[in-house]
């Protein structure tokens, strides 16, 4: 039961996300383009080099790429330093639904802070479970 409650409120944390995102704009967004906005970065980066940190292929990424592309959330520029490389980096869109999903987050744990639950004790708890087993996170297609 206990990985089953982790499970279920992490989920219920990430649809809520999303619901709220909706409401501000966003609601084409998906829970793995957060990852890739997380990735990409202020400075932005390749194609190839998000597929690393996103520890997915080159064409998968590849694919993300192209969609957020589509959705107006990033660009693809010739990378000044290599003019053989293709610099994606996020449009004012993109970094509005970055800022946008922190602040839900923020909300979301003032929100569970307000229900009188031990909110430190319950992230310290799965720290503990995330030391114990890894946790890079990484989207689930």
């Amino acid at each position: 039961m206990a990985i089953e409650a982790i499970l279920r409120a992490g989920r219920a944390a990430i649809d809520e996300l999303h619901r709220r995102l909706a409401e501000r704009g966003h609601p084409d967004v998906r829970p793995a383009h957060g990852y890739a906005f997380q990735a990409i970065g202020a400075d932005g980066t390749t194609a190839s080099a998000l597929g690393e940190r996103l520890n997915v292929t080159k064409q998968a990424a590849g694919q993300m790429v192209d969609e957020l592309t589509r959705l107006g959330y990033v660009t693809r520029e010739p990378d000044p330093a290599d003019g053989r490389r293709r610099l994606v980096q996020l449009t004012p869109r993109g970094v509005d639904c970055l800022r946008a999903s922190a602040d839900v987050f923020e909300e979301i744990v003032a929100e569970w802070r307000a229900r009188g639950d031990d909110v430190d004790a319950a992230v310290a708890a799965l720290t503990g479970l995330t030391d114990l087993y890894g946790g890079a996170l990484r989207p689930i297609w």
